[in-house]
């Protein structure tokens, strides 16, 4: 196939990221493929993550090879060690990408919980049994600004989540990031959902919950993560967060089909929790990585 490839100026730059993006086309200038490439900074700057997308009909004529070189080649020359990339096990990319040198190096299994199945009287027993020394809080976008240095801090429970091989590094966060990171989901038109422990003995959030609704409060809504630092893990606090982000999404949007949740295979602790609320498991998802 004659193949055209063209770079594109993609608007999708975040605060703490940039995105390289391409367009590959037919002799007769049909698009047939696009490749994206996100760089990371700070923690992760030896980090660029890759999505490559090849029209079904134009598969297995170098599409996408050619748009993985251009890619790789612009990871290089902006001094990154390392390309990630996903695929759902079984899916084409599976296949394409240890064919092209990536590794498996993660393993995801998502899961979802179907809201009308939701037990509340079950999910109340679980809320409102006490935690001693904490008591759970939560609000709807950004964090208040009483809250935002400690919020910004207790993000450091996610530097030691299981990531298997992945050379993943470290995401830095400070205030103005938490509250950017709110923003980006407002302004896309969708709802951030936070819940978190605090510890009531000096007023530190001690773990947070993140549930992110679709603007029309219809479909899915999507979990985006859930920590606890580590000197006050042992008390249930994950499951307890959790579940009052599921007891809000019941009673505040009654058009939400269910709630997604993505854990890796290795975190054994995030998935029991999942399961005892009821997630049931749907798909899983490999993320290869390719050393430069």
């Amino acid at each position: 196939m004659s193949l055209r490839i063209t770079p594109l100026t993609d608007p999708a730059h975040g605060a703490h990221s940039r995105r390289l993006a391409w367009l590959a086309s037919d002799a007769d200038a049909n698009p047939v493929g696009t490749a994206f490439l996100r760089l990371f900074d700070g923690g992760q700057a030896h980090l660029a993550e890759l999505t490559v997308h090849v029209h079904p009909v134009e598969r297995r004529q170098g599409v996408g090879s050619r748009l993985l070189d251009t890619a790789v080649a612009a990871a290089r020359d902006n001094t990154r060690r390392c390309v990630v990339a996903q695929a759902g096990a079984g899916s084409p990319g599976d296949h394409f990408l240890p064919a092209r040198g990536f590794r498996k190096v993660l393993t995801l299994r998502y899961s979802r919980l179907p809201l009308a199945d939701v037990d509340i009287p079950s999910l109340a027993g679980i809320i409102e049994r006490p935690h001693s020394g904490y008591r759970l809080a939560s609000w709807q976008g950004t964090v208040p600004d009483d809250l935002a240095q400690t919020f910004a801090d207790s993000r450091r429970a996610m530097d030691d989540m299981p990531m298997e091989d992945t050379d993943h590094g470290t995401t830095t966060w400070d205030v103005d990031r938490v509250r950017a990171a709110a923003k980006a989901v407002e302004q896309r038109g969708d709802h951030l959902h936070t819940v978190v422990a605090i510890d009531t003995s000096n007023g530190s959030i001690a773990g947070f919950t993140e549930l992110v609704v679709p603007g029309g409060g219809t479909g899915d809504a999507q979990h985006y993560g859930t920590g606890v630092l580590p000197e006050h893990r042992g008390h249930g606090l994950g499951r307890w967060m959790k579940a009052e982000s599921i007891r809000h999404a019941h009673g505040h949007y009654p058009d939400l089909g269910g709630l997604l949740t993505d854990t890796a295979d290795s975190n054994t602790h995030m998935r029991h929790i999942s399961d005892s609320l009821g997630y049931l498991p749907t798909h899983t998802t490999l993320q290869y990585q390719l050393d430069l």
